[in-house]
């Protein structure tokens, strides 16, 4: 296998309604912006890949009409839909697509228009008679686990408000991010309405509309365009079977990002991921699943979640900051979102984050999250 690099990163501004861009403008302004970064024409993409969950905004096979948005046009270009995972997919089929040698870059972009939509719950994959009732869609579903992961680990309320405050805070430093409350409190999050209990609003994460995409390139091409590029150290894909009865323990165990974890830890040398590792993008689409990841990528012991968000150590200036962009609990696009934790985890590496740039990184995390258990895992990393 060839070594493969991100070598330029683009996104939307992310709101609750885009109403100014239709879905393939979108996709074009995300697509622009990658190109630009990477100081590309559209020609010098060989492949384009487009990540989305199909149907919520309900329209079938949305890579025929907005794939011209990406530049698609007389070029290979194929869709990956894997739930909340379709954007780190896309990415992880990207990266063997070019280091395969099938192409030397490729153009991902995710996409997502939930304010053309509202059809999430309506197709949550839950059994009609013994599950819909109270788990359709990602509340209900996530509020039982919540209610066992809290019952076990002795995880509270209070701590997963810090991890709302973390994302908010996060997020006012992110110019694409949707959701920005830099002066929100622990109190207001656990002031705002109940959803499911024991979740609330400020803990989920919202509907957005956006895009991202990012150009991936072989090691030839990387070294000629790019001055500093996120070379792709290791990927992993795990996929759980989505019946939510048959699956034991979910936020407890979550088998499939432990596994893809432990997969991409082994391939890239890492040991000790909280020391080693500088930066983290992952997928939380609820505060509480936030420190159940904690435990699953072995940043803590299991039960050892609450007290790491109590002690500021994924905090931007703590030991291993985690989602400096403001994650999924700022912004949700979710054909985009998994594009968003790979593209943020190279801005990183880049060096071009910003005011949420993290000093010195030059390993980052990044992980992707779908249906019930699925789990995808990127490891990125500068020039030794």
């Amino acid at each position: 296998m060839r070594r493969v690099a991100i070598i330029g990163t683009g996104q939307t501004r992310h709101a609750r309604c885009r109403d100014d861009a239709s879905q393939p403008e979108l996709v074009r302004e995300a697509a622009a912006a990658a190109l630009a970064d990477a100081e590309l024409r559209p020609a010098d993409i060989d492949a384009v890949l487009l990540s989305n969950m199909e149907l919520f905004e309900g329209r079938a096979f949305p890579e025929l009409w907005a794939g011209e948005g990406a530049f698609a046009c007389g070029k290979p270009c194929m869709k990956v839909a894997t739930g909340g995972t379709s954007g780190t997919s896309a990415c992880i089929a990207a990266f063997h697509q070019v280091a395969s040698g099938l192409f030397d870059t490729a153009l991902v972009v995710g996409f997502e228009k939930h304010s053309e939509g509202h059809t999430q719950t309506g197709m949550a994959l839950t059994d009609p008679f013994w599950d819909r009732a109270v788990a359709s869609g990602a509340l209900g579903n996530f509020a039982l686990s919540i209610s066992e992961y809290m019952t076990e680990r002795g995880v509270t309320e209070r701590q997963a408000a810090l991890v709302a405050v973390k994302a908010r805070t996060n997020a006012a430093r992110n110019p694409h991010a949707h959701l920005k409350s830099p002066e929100v409190t622990v109190e207001e999050v656990l002031a705002s309405r109940m959803l499911a209990h024991p979740v609330r609003l400020f803990d989920m994460c919202p509907q957005s509309d956006g895009a991202c995409a990012m150009v991936v390139a072989s090691e030839e091409c990387a070294r000629r365009a790019c001055s500093r590029p996120a070379w792709v150290k290791a990927t992993a894909t795990r996929h759980e079977q989505p019946y939510l009865g048959d699956i034991d323990r979910r936020l407890c165990a979550m088998r499939t990002l432990r596994d893809a974890s432990r997969a991409v830890y082994a391939a890239a040398g890492i040991i000790d991921p909280l020391a080693e590792l500088d930066v983290a993008e992952i997928y939380e689409p609820v505060t509480y699943a936030e420190l159940a990841w904690y435990e699953a990528l072995g940043f803590c012991e299991d039960g050892g979640a609450g007290r790491l968000i109590e002690d500021g150590v994924t905090s931007m200036d703590g030991a291993l900051p985690v989602n400096p962009s403001g994650g999924v609990l700022s912004t949700n696009p979710v054909g985009a979102s998994g594009v968003i934790r790979v593209a943020e985890a190279a801005l990183q590496i880049h060096g071009r984050g910003g005011a949420r740039q993290v000093d010195g990184a030059r390993l980052a995390l990044a992980t992707g999250y779908g249906v019930y258990a699925w789990a995808d895992a990127v490891v990125l990393g500068a020039e030794p």
